[in-house]
């Protein structure tokens, strides 16, 4: 039975492997944590800390003949036979993690290419082909963690996002490795261009992409994100909360609030939104409301600034009110002071008589 067992593990291997991945990935994003709790920066530190060492000292044996675990004893025998598994296993969880930041921190719509590069590394590094392919491979993906691990750290100690603080971020990103070359060229100067072919260029080439990506404001803006955003008749507060008012009718379990909006005489159109941020950040969004014109597309009609305050657990609580509207196609979006998408809503807004209604009332 178990050799049976075997025969069909080897023969739907890459069936299974998928299968593991993306459980993995499901997994993760059920379980992920905050992105500012310090547990899991911690963690991070560890596996990249990790990832440099393993790497480095690899780089540092290529001058040598290679190593054979089977003519070793204890721990150096198991860290010579597993130290790439183990690499690559990290290196997967972290991708795994910046990934599922990335997703969360803006509309699917605009980081759709940046997420597809992350993805791409992901799956990269799940496969023998990619594995095989020596140090340079492996420090690009060390190079990408850096750079992501940053991106998310950067703002959440500075308290605050922007072009300075992403510029702040790639650079101390660049930092570990720009180190570890210059060390290598300090203590073994003949091993240098071959540190800068395996080290730097990938460096280079990682934070290349990285740039461009942000100059077209594809890079999400990490560490925040929109868990919720609706359209609705009423926003109320009502003492420590806030209590919306819609007319969606309970089949549409895909709409958050008036997605269908029916505005009679002397209504407005409030959009109501639960934003994400760290403890301790402080910074102003842009709501952006857009009507879809027939021969321009979508039309800028109003910008809202809106100060945002971090550290509650269920997201800051704002909202934008229009009382200037007519019939058509509208988009709201929530973006940063550097025109980042956070997220959006859309909804389709008809005018209609003066008539009878009841409001559903949904406490937020």
């Amino acid at each position: 039975m178990i050799d049976a067992l075997r025969q069909q593990v080897r023969a739907n291997e890459r069936a299974i492997a998928v299968g593991f991945f993306i459980a993995g990935f499901v997994f993760d994003m059920l379980t992920l944590g905050r992105i500012d709790s310090w547990i899991m920066i911690g963690q991070q530190i560890a596996y990249l800390a990790v990832i440099m060492g393993v790497l480095t000292h690899m780089f540092w044996e290529q001058a040598a003949p290679p190593p054979d675990p089977e003519q070793m004893a204890g721990l150096k025998r198991w860290y010579y036979r597993y130290r790439t598994a183990a690499v690559h296993f990290v290196l997967g969880a972290l991708l795994n993690l910046y990934t599922l930041f990335f997703f969360k921190s803006s509309s699917l719509a605009v980081s759709f290419a940046f997420l597809g590069v992350l993805v791409a590394f992901v799956l990269a590094n799940e496969s023998s082909r990619f594995k095989g392919l020596g140090l340079h491979f492996k420090f690009a993906l060390l190079s990408l963690c850096l750079l992501s691990f940053f991106a998310a750290l950067v703002p959440v100690v500075v308290g605050s996002i922007g072009l300075a603080v992403f510029l702040l971020s790639v650079l101390v990103g660049c930092l570990p490795l720009i180190a570890a070359a210059a060390w290598i060229r300090s203590a073994a100067p003949d091993l240098f261009p071959q540190a800068r072919q395996q080290m730097l260029l990938p460096l280079g080439s990682v934070l290349l992409v990285f740039l461009v990506f942000y100059l077209f404001r594809l890079i999400p803006p990490v560490p925040l994100s929109i868990p919720f955003i609706g359209v609705y008749h009423a926003v109320e507060r009502k003492g420590a909360g806030y209590t919306l008012s819609h007319e969606r009718p309970v089949w549409r379990v895909w709409q958050n609030g008036d997605q269908n909006f029916l505005a009679q005489p002397g209504d407005k159109v409030y959009v109501f939104f639960r934003l994400f941020s760290p403890t301790g950040f402080s910074d102003q969004v842009l709501m952006r409301w857009y009507l879809k014109d027939s021969r321009r597309g979508w039309t800028l009609h109003d910008s809202i600034p809106i100060k945002i305050l971090g550290g509650r657990e269920e997201g800051f609580r704002g909202y934008g009110v229009k009382a200037n509207y007519q019939a058509g196609a509208w988009k709201v979006q929530v973006e940063t002071g550097d025109g980042r998408e956070i997220g959006r809503v859309y909804f389709d807004l008809q005018l209609g008589p003066e008539t009878a209604r009841s409001f559903a009332l949904e406490p937020a």
